[in-house]
């Protein structure tokens, strides 16, 4: 499989960036050009990060390239990596920016109007994250009245501001904007905010980026279920998607990626394939 970091090609269709074609899906386009963007964080340590010139890396990177490989089982298909931010997700499907997201993408009923998801490929618990010296919060009832983060795109945050059925908890808290959950750590760490709350996975890779600064509470609120975003409509797309993502459950490859990139971090690991997304 060959990787590329060229600039991004004007879609003209579905799925038509840079393949000299139009193709009426992405696994069309995948079969017949050899190629596909593929959108993902770059900011996310242990999941989506970007070094310096290289291509990202992290367990949702190793998923892409699995799932890409079964579109087109030994072709050699050629990835063009876009960063995907929470806030332009679906922007980036409508207009063909991207043709796959991996990127921690929790499906909602709020997004499915907008998305078709493929998978989930991992079930993740919502946990919290609070600097490693505050020893004021112990428990997410601790929350009330604290200063958390909102994170521009992402939904977390109402697990614990609202109320059932929409939310969860419904505590008080004070939102503190942040443009993602890079900045979020940062004025956690810089004390402009007490908390920052979403899956453990995306926490625990901050947390071993910087040792002892932070720490997770080991409460869960909640589960989150990470999809691949497919632009709405490609049925035929999901439906392959959907069968990599339980043989990669199958022959072992998603237990593995989740021990290469959080085994050290203590945390149980999701151990199962959940339960999948019916496509469209």
């Amino acid at each position: 499989m060959r990787i590329a970091g060229t600039p991004l090609c004007l879609a003209v269709c579905l799925v038509s960036c840079g393949s000299g074609g139009s193709y009426a899906t992405v696994v069309d386009k995948v079969r017949g050009s050899g190629r596909v963007t593929v959108g993902t964080k770059w900011d996310q340590p242990g999941l989506g990060l970007k070094p310096g010139t290289g291509e990202p890396q992290g367990f949702d990177v190793d998923v892409a390239k699995y799932v890409v490989q079964a579109l087109a089982p030994g072709e050699d298909v050629r990835i063009t990596w876009r960063e995907t931010p929470s806030s332009a997700r679906e922007a980036m499907l409508q207009n063909g920016a991207v043709d796959l997201i991996f990127a921690t993408y929790a499906i909602t009923e709020a997004r499915r109007p907008k998305v078709t998801f493929g998978g989930p490929y991992v079930a993740v618990p919502q946990d919290t994250m609070v600097r490693a010296t505050d020893t004021s919060i112990r428990t997410v009832q601790d929350l009330r009245g604290t200063r958390l983060c909102l994170a521009k795109g992402s939904n977390s945050y109402r697990r614990i501001v609202d109320p059932p059925p929409d939310g969860k908890l419904g505590l008080p808290a004070r939102l503190v904007s942040a443009e993602n959950y890079s900045d979020c750590v940062r004025k956690l760490d810089a004390g402009q905010l007490d908390a920052v709350s979403t899956e453990n996975l995306v926490l625990a890779g901050y947390a071993a980026a910087a040792p002892g600064r932070f720490r997770l509470l080991g409460d869960p609120i909640g589960e989150e279920r990470w999809g691949v975003g497919i632009k709405k409509g490609d049925t035929a797309t999901c439906e392959v998607v959907n069968a990599a993502v339980a043989a990669m459950w199958h022959d072992g490859t998603a237990t593995r990626l989740l021990r290469k990139w959080f085994g050290d971090t203590g945390l149980p690991l999701p151990s199962a394939l959940p339960r999948p997304e019916p496509c469209p």
